[in-house]
């Protein structure tokens, strides 16, 4: 299996097979890529602040001294504008309303006038061949994009219509400063909505993406292929928090077990994972490796079996959780 779309969906599916997350793993979720997503869109454009400087503006309030004020507000807004997108979840269409509060929420403290409200103004993008469209084109070019947007969400394969939303939007480019940062949580409100998880771009890789998004002028595969394969990169880091392999043969290997619950439930590894959790709850993979003397891969795959059978859950956030028996 090699095309990156099976890919996509190859690992949406061992994060699906974890579900369903507790609420504290859920929240532990968002917050971890409030962060991570507010500190990659932001760096991408310029900001001067690290991610150990965006997690202590958001979590803590803190700001950090001798940082561009205008480097503060872009985190604080982003981080607003990303909650903001969790809120539209299950909206049944999505509006022009929908996308300018996106933009006024990340915009406000930066220039209020200009907040949520299309350019008056021409503008270029650097390094680009491609005019804009004019001022006076961009209502209809918006109405156009929504009209786009909810006749093809449900047809068109979530992680191509992802790149492609976001593709479109940066190419109207309706807000006078902001687009990039908007485009990308569009993007990721399409895979939420698909069940996907969010997608991270890291700035070291800001310049394949813009010459791929600027390749797209004229096709839009090699943009489409760049998002595919950021969305697969961000679906194995999920699986590294949560101590889950992320090699394709022993998710296969994982999978396949934990399908024949009757056989593997019954294998010595497995009730030797399930008596430690039962006497300790709380250990996390690398913990039940350590005491069961069993290779972390083996280890996964036992707690694939017990998950599947309703016998463990994880708990916690995806750092620092662990495993819990289910009627505790």
């Amino acid at each position: 299996m090699t095309d990156t779309f099976e890919k996509c969906r190859y690992y949406k599916k061992r994060i699906d097979a974890l579900r369903p997350f507790p609420p504290e793993t859920l929240a532990s979720l968002k917050k971890y890529f409030r962060v991570g997503l507010t500190y990659t869109s932001n760096a991408i454009e310029g900001n001067s602040l690290t991610e150990s400087e965006t997690k202590i503006l958001i979590e803590d309030g803190l700001t950090v001294r001798g940082k561009p004020l205008r480097d503060i507000y872009e985190t604080l807004g982003h981080a607003k504008a990303y909650g903001y997108i969790y809120d539209i979840l299950s909206a049944k269409t999505i509006t022009e309303d929908h996308i300018k509060t996106i933009h006024r929420l990340f915009y406000d403290q930066i220039d209020k006038d200009n907040a949520g409200i299309y350019r008056k103004e021409r503008v270029v993008v650097t390094g680009s061949h491609y005019p804009l469209p004019k001022p006076d084109q961009i209502p209809d070019k918006m109405k156009e994009y929504i009209d786009w947007f909810n006749t093809h969400e449900k047809t068109t394969d979530p992680v191509k219509f992802a790149a492609l939303s976001h593709q479109k939007f940066v190419f109207i480019h309706p807000f006078i400063d902001g687009n990039g940062r908007v485009a990308r949580l569009i993007m990721n409100l399409v895979l939420l909505r698909a069940g996907y998880q969010i997608c991270i771009i890291p700035p070291i890789l800001r310049h394949e993406y813009v010459e791929s998004l600027e390749l797209a002028h004229k096709d839009t595969k090699p943009f489409i292929e760049f998002i595919a394969g950021r969305i697969v990169e961000t679906e194995k880091d999920i699986l590294r928090l949560f101590g889950e392999s992320t090699s394709m043969h022993e998710g296969a290997k994982q999978i396949n077990e934990g399908a024949n619950p009757k056989v593997s439930l019954e294998n010595e590894g497995v009730t030797a994972v399930l008596n430690l959790i039962n006497g300790q709850p709380g250990l996390n993979t690398r913990d039940l490796a350590e005491l069961t003397g069993k290779s972390r891969s083996s280890v996964e795959r036992y707690i694939r079996v017990l998950k599947t059978n309703g016998r463990i859950e994880f708990r916690g956030a995806a750092k620092n959780g662990g495993y819990y028996p289910r009627n505790e």
